[in-house]
């Protein structure tokens, strides 16, 4: 059974070298894969909020787009479920940009004779990921005051799913 390899193996912030161009041989990765977030921003973006939650990274790393996607979709379900779809507006911060690639090494009988090594170890695009840096903004929830607690409550439950250790700021919305 093919799986996805460990993230361990590419969390720490490298120099990108994942090129891409509208001309085919200026880019030095061959495609974009598509990407697991369906949404950036939900709930109501037109009403104005009192207060503004964020989670912020506390460490430089890079994180996939599935482990996102799955952290927007549990604290969007919690805020779904209890404040509808008007009484809260979320957005996703970062933007999955840098392209993961993979080396894929043959293993087993005979893998030496049509394996080439790390002679061609460029590797093929196999996901996305976004690079944070520390203090940078990964989510933001903008909510009542009636409703600050069940926001904070989901951003910890989004932190879970990340492979960072984040913190939660909030601050008042001055234009409300």
């Amino acid at each position: 059974m093919a799986r996805i390899r460990k993230f361990v193996a590419y969390r720490r912030l490298e120099r990108p070298y994942t090129r891409t161009s509208k001309y085919k041989e200026k880019s030095y990765i061959r495609m974009n894969p598509n990407l697991k977030i369906t949404k950036f921003e939900t709930g109501s973006s037109k009403k104005k909020f009192q207060y503004i939650l964020t989670l912020n990274s506390k460490i430089d790393l890079q994180i996939r787009d599935n482990a996102l996607e799955s952290a927007r979709q549990t604290s969007n379900k919690l805020l779904e479920t209890n404040l509808g779809l008007t009484g809260f507006h979320m957005k996703v911060k970062v933007y999955p940009y840098h392209v993961l690639r993979e080396h894929a090494l043959a293993a087993g009988a005979g893998a030496d004779r049509f394996s080439s090594g790390m002679a061609h170890a460029f590797g093929k695009p196999m996901g996305n990921a976004a690079r944070i840096k520390r203090g940078q903004t990964i989510f933001e929830i903008s909510v009542d005051k009636a409703n600050l607690d069940l926001a904070k409550r989901a951003l910890e439950k989004a932190a879970t799913k990340l492979p960072c250790t984040c913190s939660v700021l909030i601050a008042e919305n001055k234009l409300a």
